[in-house]
C-alpha cells in the first residue's frame, strides 16, 4: 500500500479538493484522508476536537529516544473565496503550467503536503530518526485557532511533552533581492491585538444635517491612520534580518537597508521607496487596519455613535496598552479605544535549530542565504508557545525570480509552482534523517 502513496504534489491536489473555507470549516472529511493515508503507511494518530466537525489529528512516528521530539504542524482550514475573480475553480487543484492551483496552495496546504508526504516517506523507507516525530494537523487557524491550536494547547498539552522545536508556517521560501537567493526563516511573529475604536457626536434625523458630528470625527480618525504611522520600533530579529541581507548585498542597497534601521530616516525611506520595500513597514510599527464599521441601522437616522474595528498587529515586546498609548498620541482623547482581543505572541526566540534549517537549505540551493524573519502576521506558533515551544517557519519553497509569492495568499488564483513543492518535501525530508533535538 506504501508504493499508492501520493507525491508532494499529487497529495496538495487532493488536500485542496476538500473545501474547508472557514467559516465553517468543515476539515472533518480532509482530517478523516489524512488519517487514511497515515494509517496506510502504519502510522498512528489521535483526533481529538472541541466539536467533531472541526477535528485536529495528531500522529507521531516513532524515533530512537535519542533527542527531544520535532514537531511539524499546519492548519486545513483556509480563507474565503467568496467575491474573487479566480482564473480556475478554486477548490479544483489543477495543476496546469507547473503550477498547482487553487485555495491554500500556498497557505497552508502546501506546507501540510510537504510535512505529510516527508512523514509518510520516512514510514515507507524505514527511517527511524533520533527522537519522535510528532505531525499534527490543526483546524480553524484563519479564525482565530480557538477550535485548532488553541483548544489542542490547553486540552491535550501532554500529546506535546518533551518538545522543545516545531515547524510550521511561512518561511524557508526565495527571496530575490540585490541579485541574492534569500530565504528568510520565520523565528518570531507580531501579536494580534483586535480593538474597537469609537467616536461620539449629535445624533439627529437625515433631513437635518449635523456638521462635526460622530461620522465627521471617525473620517478624520480614519484619514490620519492611512496617512499616519505609529512609532518605529526596530526588535532584534527585524535588525539581524536587515543586517545580515545588507551584509550579502554589498553597496548601496546595503547603506538603505541599514538606514532603516535609524528610527530617524524610517518612514521617509518608506514613503520614499514606496513599494520596492514596503513589506518592511509592518516589521518596523505596530500597525493598525480599519475593516469594519458600526454606525446607525437606519437612512434616516444620524448615529451619536461610530464604531471602527481595528485589525492591530504588535511588535514582540509590546502590549495592549502601547497599543492604546500610541493610538491615543496620534487620534486624540475623544477616540476611545477598547481591546477586544489580544493573543500574546511566542517570546524572544531561541534560535538552537536555525543553524540546522539554514545548513539544510544551502544544501538543497547552493546560492541560498538564510535569514531570520519576523512574520507580520499571526499563526499558530503562539499557541504551542504557551508551551515552551520554538517555532520556525519552514515551509521552504525555491521560486522564480518572477513568482510574487505574497500577491496570493488569501487572494484570487492562488498557486505554487509543483518544482517548489517538491523542493519544499525535500527539505523537510533532510531534516527528519537530521533532526537531533
Amino acid at each position: 500500500m506504501i508504493e499508492t502513496m501520493p507525491n508532494a504534489v499529487e497529495l496538495l491536489q487532493r488536500l485542496i479538493r476538500f473545501d474547508t473555507t472557514n467559516p465553517p470549516g468543515n476539515e472533518a472529511a480532509c482530517m478523516g484522508y489524512i488519517q487514511g493515508l497515515l494509517a496506510g503507511a502504519g502510522i498512528e494518530s489521535t483526533v481529538v476536537a472541541r466539536d467533531p466537525a472541526r477535528p485536529n489529528l495528531i500522529a507521531r512516528l516513532a524515533g530512537r529516544g535519542e533527542a527531544a521530539p520535532l514537531l511539524m504542524y499546519g492548519h486545513v482550514d483556509v480563507v474565503t473565496t467568496a467575491n474573487q475573480p479566480w482564473s480556475r475553480p478554486a477548490f479544483a487543484g489543477d495543476l496546469v503550467d507547473g503550477y498547482v492551483w487553487g485555495r491554500g496552495a500556498l497557505d497552508m496546504k502546501g506546507g501540510v503536503a510537504m510535512m505529510l508526504s516527508a512523514l509518510l516517506r520516512a514510514a515507507a523507507e524505514g527511517l527511524q530518526p533520533a527522537g519522535d516525530i510528532i505531525f499534527c494537523a490543526l483546524s480553524d487557524e484563519e479564525a482565530g485557532s480557538d477550535f485548532g491550536a488553541d483548544y489542542v494547547v490547553a486540552q491535550h498539552a501532554d500529546l506535546f511533552a518533551g518538545v522543545k522545536y516545531a515547524i510550521g508556517e511561512f518561511g524557508g521560501f526565495t527571496m530575490h533581492v540585490g541579485g541574492k537567493r534569500f530565504y528568510p526563516v520565520q523565528v518570531a511573529e507580531k501579536q494580534v491585538c483586535w480593538m474597537s475604536l469609537t467616536v461620539r457626536g449629535q445624533g439627529g434625523h437625515g433631513s437635518m444635517p449635523v456638521q462635526g458630528g460622530a461620522m465627521a470625527k471617525l473620517a478624520r480618525a480614519l484619514t490620519t491612520l492611512d496617512r499616519r504611522r505609529l512609532p518605529v520600533h526596530v526588535t532584534p530579529v527585524v535588525r539581524d534580518m536587515l543586517l545580515s541581507m545588507a551584509d550579502a548585498i554589498g553597496g548601496a542597497q546595503a547603506a538603505l537597508l541599514r538606514q532603516l534601521l535609524n528610527p530617524r530616516l524610517t518612514d521617509f525611506l518608506l514613503d520614499r521607496l514606496g513599494d520596492k520595500i514596503a513589506m518592511f513597514n509592518p516589521l518596523l510599527h505596530n500597525t493598525v487596519s480599519p475593516t469594519i464599521l458600526h454606525g446607525s441601522s437606519k437612512i434616516n437616522v444620524i448615529p451619536d455613535e461610530v464604531t471602527v474595528q481595528l485589525d492591530g498587529r504588535l511588535l514582540p515586546g509590546f502590549g495592549p496598552d502601547d497599543m492604546k498609548a500610541e493610538l491615543r498620541q496620534l487620534l486624540g482623547a475623544e477616540a476611545e479605544i477598547e481591546i477586544d482581543r489580544y493573543d500574546p505572541g511566542p517570546p524572544e526566540p531561541n534560535m538552537g535549530l536555525f543553524g540546522t534549517l539554514g545548513d539544510i537549505l544551502m544544501q538543497a540551493d547552493p546560492g541560498a542565504i538564510p535569514i531570520p524573519l519576523l512574520l507580520s502576521g499571526v499563526t499558530d506558533a503562539r499557541a504551542f508557545a504557551r508551551l515552551g515551544i520554538q517555532s520556525y517557519g519552514f515551509t521552504p519553497m525555491k521560486l522564480p525570480a518572477d513568482f510574487a509569492f505574497l500577491k496570493y495568499i488569501h487572494t484570487a488564483d492562488e498557486r505554487v509552482p509543483a518544482e517548489a513543492v517538491l523542493f519544499g518535501h525535500e527539505a523537510v525530508y533532510r531534516l527528519l534523517q537530521r533532526f537531533r533535538g
